[in-house]
């Protein structure tokens, strides 16, 4: 007698796509030829979907915006007519579509059973977003594949992100469905204040622009969760699309590894933001090693201060192997530049006879890191002691521990501008430039220059000043104040400080 023991069906997730989120590949798709580039993207993304025949497509797009905790459509079939916010000229998109609501009843028990907060909606208008629908007309115009379709909490930060795509993955794979995952998200998102003429777009800075091919580099390896990884220091340095918290998802949702086969589809500007299609393929033939090392969690206790905006936190460990080479950063966010170390001069070469040689102390240098001072956003020490000279990074107002900003940040998650006190956001800089000197045996009495960073002179200065001159009028060091356009996290004001060091190096 033969007993056969049956077995729970296992899902799988079939392809990952990472999509834009402006409504022009599919109102205007000859509007110009970066929108034609994206409309073809996603015209090879279908052919790819056709070509797999999957039973569900899963949406997490960070066009649609959740408070308090995280939402999924459940409606069985959502029907309503939808004109983008911000596109309105372009027209309106008509859409009917089959939700899978058993799947997205599972995924919200699976969320809640991770710690979230998660429920579904149903009512007859619920508002669709405008990167949700473009991705579903544009990859299956029949409307014929059900969806399962999530949304962004504005505030979630990476570990709440990647718990909800777990939780996505635990319902696929208990699912028995073949499913493709789609995050609808662009790279960067500065748009231009006033619209410009779509033949003449452009990604509205250079340096996101170098910093988007640099990632597209890495998705066509195959190396997704490199990118989810990299994703705090993409947000540090460009204007990136809701911290590209999609990319965080979708390694969660497909799994965080490097196994996959990547394809950048198209790459182009629309309205000043990095758009791009890219698809991936689970292939264990191509996995690579993982780069960097951000905690993988699974169960959501809380975030762990870490400011919303694009910070960094100090790498727990040093990489396996060297990150790729990023865009040049702005001064205030790289390292403190230290002399190098000196080496002995060519022989053809002899130093001018007024010059001493350098002593052993000059030609050392320590590191100075301390947890009385904020965490840096980047692998820097907070300071560096060369000879009798301390060299610090670049220092702002966030407070150790909980990154909090006296005084407020400059921007909201999504880059909007906030009202702020510059003069406190400066005493909490002096505070902090006070404990780093301190850690490293000094005072502020022994600041010999001072280089300041305001990100607008003219509202800024005048508060900054008084508040400078509060502390520094008796100890006399020299200064520069520089107007620059921004700064790494949503800070007014940055310290960069060269100070005299006590005692024995």
């Amino acid at each position: 007698m033969t007993t056969s023991t049956a077995r729970t069906p296992t899902g799988s997730v079939e392809l990952a796509l990472l999509l834009p989120r402006m409504p022009h590949p599919l109102l205007c798709p000859d509007g110009g030829p970066g929108v034609r580039r994206l409309a073809d993207g996603y015209a090879a993304a279908r052919a790819q979907l056709d070509a797999l025949k999957p039973d569900l497509l899963v949406i997490y797009s960070v066009g649609w915006h959740s408070i308090l905790g995280h939402l999924l459509q459940s409606d069985p079939r959502p029907t309503w007519t939808h004109v983008d916010e911000e596109f309105h000229a372009l027209g309106a998109i008509d859409y009917s579509f089959p939700v899978d609501v058993p799947f997205t009843e599972v995924v919200i028990q699976r969320a809640t059973a991770r710690g979230l907060a998660a429920r579904g909606v149903n009512y007859r208008g619920f508002p669709i977003d405008t990167g949700t629908l473009v991705a579903k007309q544009l990859l299956d115009p029949s409307s014929q594949l059900p969806v399962a379709i999530v949304s962004c909490n504005v505030y979630a930060d990476r570990a709440e992100t990647i718990i909800l795509g777990k939780a996505v993955r635990d319902a696929i794979l208990s699912s028995g469905k073949r499913v493709v995952v789609a995050a609808v998200s662009n790279l960067t998102q500065r748009l231009f204040p006033r619209p410009v003429p779509l033949t003449e777009d452009r990604v509205s800075s250079r340096q996101d622009d170098e910093w988007n091919q640099k990632l597209l580099e890495i998705f066509a390896e195959g190396r997704l969760e490199d990118v989810s990884q990299l994703a705090r220091t993409f947000a540090a340095q460009a204007r990136a699309d809701a911290r590209l918290k999609g990319v965080w998802w979708l390694a969660a949702a497909a799994g965080a590894h490097n196994g996959y086969r990547g394809e950048v589809l198209a790459y182009a500007p629309v309205q000043g933001a990095g758009c791009a299609v890219v698809s991936l393929r689970p292939d264990a033939s191509a996995a690579a090693q993982l780069e960097f090392d951000e905690d993988d969690v699974d169960i959501f206790r809380g975030d762990r201060g870490v400011l919303a905006g694009g910070e960094a936190r100090a790498p727990a460990a040093a990489p396996t192997r060297a990150p790729p080479t990023p865009a040049p950063a702005p001064a205030s966010a790289a390292p403190a530049a230290a002399p190098p170390a000196a080496a002995a001069p060519p022989a053809a070469i002899s130093a001018p006879p007024s010059v001493a040689p350098p002593t052993a102390a000059a030609r050392s240098s320590t590191p100075i890191s301390t947890s009385a001072a904020p965490a840096p956003v980047g692998a820097y020490p907070h300071a560096r002691r060369v000879g009798d000279l301390l060299f610090l990074s670049g220092v702002g107002p966030r407070q150790p521990g909980t990154n909090q900003i006296p005084g407020g940040p400059v921007r909201d998650a999504e880059g909007r501008p906030l009202p702020y006190d510059v003069a406190a956001q400066t005493r909490a800089v002096i505070e902090n430039v006070r404990r780093i000197l301190e850690a490293a045996g000094s005072r502020l009495e022994d600041i010999l220059d001072v280089t300041v960073f305001l990100i607008d002179m003219d509202r800024d200065f005048a508060a900054y000043n008084a508040v400078y001159n509060e502390v520094f009028a008796s100890i006399g060091a020299t200064r520069t104040t520089l107007a620059i356009s921004a700064l790494p996290t949503p800070i007014a004001v940055e310290l960069k400080v060269l100070a005299a060091a006590r005692g024995p190096a």
